[in-house]
């Protein structure tokens, strides 16, 4: 079925085969260069697509041969008004270069439409990058890769195939990934807000507007789709989009003059390849210090410091220059806190940033719910990797070991194996804090370690108070964010003894492991922290339904019983049930049995008392 004749500006309809007539007749003559304008108005969103296709191909027939002669805008060079009023073949070619921009315009309309079909947008994106690459006489013509760009960050529609044609297709040029770095740096500039942005990391506490929220979702996804291509030194010029490549064809009818003239271009070409690829990590580097400068939007912000360390530190010109986002980000608390650890790790360990407070900024992240947060896996084997340094201070060893075996009270089976694995590893680097496995009042060893705790900066003794010198007084200050005042190395492990009679067996079974002498290194190995990190209800139960069990334990009883505990257990008591509340009725030695409530413990023994003296009155 023939499409359906459409009107152009002058009212008159055309068919598809009008179209055709037209472009041939506009690439066989100059006389008929009425027709550029003509097709120049069918190519737009609203158009048909067989009628843009049809104008687009014959335009880009038309234009390809004439781009390098074309003069630059009229607002490049003021010095060509005067000469276009004498040269007529000037002012043809400065017509030509405006219905240049003019088509080139309506390319990206095209593109950015929300009407456009895909297949048609695909084409028409071809197109324009291969204008990209001939616009400047061969070189690559980042003016209009720029307003490219531009139309994708700012465009209503959903750029994901444009995304996938500039991924698959273009970002392994290297050429094209150094303009696009330059062009999202522009692009940038003009989101930073008027407030001062000499310091990285001050978006983390503004709120974009809506507008420039959108650009900075579409700026970070163009980033991450750009693959790392760091900087290498053998580049050959078809690893560049706009750089002119030779063949046996096109050098077969040449003299050796001509011959050793294009050999030098070619060699020109694979020179500013690798010059490019030199300077490609400095528009990287300048690009992505930019965008960390925006006030960014909370999931941006948590999606940038999950990938950080891993596709932009390693490929900056100076990663250091990240210390003052990655400390703010730190700085912030929760989850934001956890996802900086990975890179603020990396550069205290690789580039040698010093930061005072990091071991009380993370032990302030200490908190049960880290063990059913998202990325608890990469946190928990940070933590390990934090703490192996043999030059880490016994207190603070002592109050991670404290506070981890006291949050093991709290968390589920598999957090409590992480935290057996933790202390199992603390115990074997660190044997100044052994103290903490077994510590009773009054022994030699507690006392000659409340002597080594008067040199800590910062401590704070309450031997003073009557409470502390009680049996069993635990001296550690859970709710304390500062290490040093924790009272660690006064305390013991005693949370990790009462695992022994964990519900979960592979706990119970697990925290026997550090009954072990770890002070004889020797003899034990730490363990991989990775192997737990990832646990959960579902893989503690998957490894307890493939475990062979040799003795299974059985329960058989004569008659089904009817509750749970029986009068049996509790001599003197007995449970029934009345209107839908719970009685206890007390039966002692004169025969008289007392019905009363359920009471609080505290006033249980009271309670008892008051009943049997009623009871013997």
């Amino acid at each position: 079925m023939a499409p359906a004749p459409i009107r152009s500006g002058d009212g008159k309809k055309y068919k598809l085969k009008d179209l055709k007539a037209l472009g041939h007749q506009l690439l066989s003559s100059r006389a008929h260069i009425n027709n550029l304008p003509l097709l120049l108005t069918f190519v737009t969103p609203s158009s048909p697509p067989q009628h843009v296709l049809e104008s687009v191909l014959s335009l880009q027939s038309f234009f390809t041969p004439f781009i390098p002669d074309l003069p630059p805008p009229p607002s490049a060079s003021s010095s060509l008004k005067g000469e276009t009023q004498k040269d007529p073949e000037l002012i043809y070619r400065t017509w030509l270069r405006s219905k240049f921009d003019e088509f080139v315009r309506s390319l990206i309309d095209i593109v950015a439409s929300s009407e456009a079909e895909d297949t048609l947008k695909e084409i028409v994106f071809d197109t324009i990058m291969e204008f990209v690459k001939l616009g400047k006489g061969g070189s690559f013509q980042s003016a209009i890769y720029h307003r490219l760009i531009h139309s994708i960050v700012n465009m209503p529609a959903d750029i994901d195939l444009l995304l996938e044609l500039l991924s698959s297709k273009y970002f392994k040029y290297i050429d094209i990934c150094y303009f696009t770095y330059i062009s999202l740096e522009k692009l940038i500039q003009k989101l930073e807000p008027k407030v001062s942005t000499g310091n990285i990391g001050d978006g983390d506490g503004r709120h974009p507007r809506a507008s420039s929220e959108h650009s900075i979702h579409r700026v970070h996804r163009i980033m991450s789709h750009i693959p790392p291509l760091g900087c290498k030194d053998n580049i050959s010029d078809s690893e560049m989009w706009s750089g002119s490549e030779l063949n046996a064809k096109e050098t077969s009818g040449l003299s050796k003059a001509d011959g050793k003239q294009l050999k030098s271009e070619k060699n020109a070409n694979v020179l500013s390849a690798a010059k490019i690829a030199k300077k490609i990590k400095l528009k990287f580097t300048k690009a992505w210090l930019s965008f960390l400068r925006l006030p960014l939007p909370l999931d941006v912000y948590k999606e940038v410091l999950v990938n950080l360390h891993q596709a932009v530190i390693p490929y900056l010109s100076n990663p250091i220059m990240l210390c003052d986002f990655l400390t703010r980000s730190y700085d912030i608390g929760g989850v934001v806190s956890v996802l900086a650890l990975s890179s603020l790790f990396i550069l205290m360990t690789q580039h040698g940033l010093e930061y005072p407070n990091f071991y009380e900024k993370l032990y302030a992240l200490l908190q049960p719910s880290i063990f059913m947060a998202k990325h608890r896996a990469k946190f928990l084997e940070l933590l390990d990797s934090c703490l192996k340094s043999h030059l880490l201070p016994a207190y603070l060893a002592a109050a991670f070991a404290k506070k981890l075996s006291r949050m093991a009270l709290s968390v589920p089976p598999s957090g409590a194996l992480m935290i057996i694995a933790l202390i199992h590893n603390l115990l074997r680097r660190h044997p100044s804090i052994n103290c903490l496995v077994h510590k009773e009042d009054g022994d030699t060893a507690a006392n000659e370690q409340a002597k080594v705790e008067k040199d800590i900066p910062g401590s704070e003794k309450d031997d003073s108070s009557d409470v502390s010198k009680k049996l069993g007084f635990d001296h550690f200050r859970d709710e304390e964010v500062n290490p040093i005042k924790a009272n660690a190395m006064r305390s013991s492990l005693w949370e990790i003894d009462s695992l022994r009679h964990h519900y979960c067996p592979p706990v119970s079974r697990f925290v026997l492991s550090l009954e072990n002498d770890l002070t004889v290194r020797a003899k034990t190995t730490e363990i991989n922290v990775k192997d737990f990190s990832s646990g959960s209800y579902a893989t503690i139960f998957g490894d307890e339904m493939r475990r062979r069990v040799k003795q299974v334990p059985l329960a058989f009883y004569k008659a089904t019983p009817s509750s749970l505990f029986s009068e049996s257990d509790f001599p003197g008591w007995t449970f029934q049930y009345e209107n839908g509340e719970e009685k206890n009725i007390v039966n002692d030695n004169s025969g008289c049995g007392t019905t009363t409530d359920i009471i609080p413990e505290e006033q249980n023994e009271l309670s008892a008392k008051r009943q049997r003296v009623e009871c013997s009155s």
